[in-house]
């Protein structure tokens, strides 16, 4: 079975850092890890994705400086550091999976084939 498992969400102040993990049944290896968000009547957006194989990321411009992903892909765990956070951050985080190859499409939601329950993200004072 494939299967994904998001934690480490939970309430920050602005300006604060959280980290998020995303469990996985399968190994890595094979596959591109994105992370993705959506808040209360907003798109579903990727926030960051990486090659598992080899580590290459993609961020997009609204995260990028703020936010890392990383991988061990020994114990199939992809990461989400999330520091200097916004509230306009506060948002449901998603980790998901497809096999492919990486490129800034990657932040595109219908790429991918396996999703996590979520974690929630909340930033403010």
């Amino acid at each position: 079975q494939v299967q994904l498992v998001e934690s480490g969400g939970g309430l920050v102040q602005p300006g604060g850092s959280l980290r998020l993990s995303c469990a996985a049944s399968f190994s890595l290896d094979y596959y591109v890890i994105g992370w993705f968000r959506q808040a209360p009547g907003k798109d579903r957006v990727g926030v960051s994705c990486i090659r598992s194989s080899d580590g290459k990321t993609y961020y997009p411009e609204s995260v990028k400086g703020r936010f890392t992903i990383s991988r061990d892909n020994a114990n199939n765990t992809v990461y989400l550091q999330m520091n200097s956070l916004k509230p306009e951050d506060t948002a449901a985080y998603y980790c998901a999976a497809f096999r492919g190859a990486l490129s800034r499409q990657c932040v595109s939601w219908k790429l991918y084939n396996y999703w996590g329950q979520g974690t929630q993200v909340t930033v403010s004072s």
